[in-house]
């Protein structure tokens, strides 16, 4: 089940750093377009140290994907509400309403990985 949920959750984080390099190929620039490139490569690196990391090293990631899958939620929402960085999103700019989709499943499916590879740390 451990194996299963890593994998899910390397989709997932692969599938966060795929929306926001599409959308600086797609013509976001500027403050937004770098912030967005990080995002990519975080969620890269991310996705293949849930693949490839082992023992602490592999908690280390779980944690910090869904701290960055968080994130990325609460960034895209609070640019929908108050604004971040200056920026006020709207529901019909490219692709927000499957980002918001994509980040919440995110959140939700490394939530029920982080604890689910604590324990098998332990029993092991």
């Amino acid at each position: 089940m451990a194996r299963v949920m890593r994998i899910i959750s390397a989709i997932v984080l692969f599938a966060i750093a795929g929306i926001h390099l599409f959308l600086v190929f797609d013509g976001v620039g500027g403050t937004l377009g770098v912030l967005f490139i990080l995002n990519a490569v975080a969620g890269v690196v991310l996705g293949i140290g849930m693949l490839a990391a082992r023992g602490r090293l592999l908690r280390v990631a779980t944690i910090l994907g869904l701290l960055f899958a968080i994130a990325s939620l609460l960034s895209l929402l609070l640019a929908l509400t108050v604004g971040l960085f200056g920026i006020t999103e709207t529901w019909t700019f490219t692709l927000v309403p499957e980002t918001v989709i994509v980040d919440a499943i995110a959140v939700v499916v490394l939530a029920i990985t982080t604890p689910l590879l604590f324990r098998s740390a332990r029993t092991a």
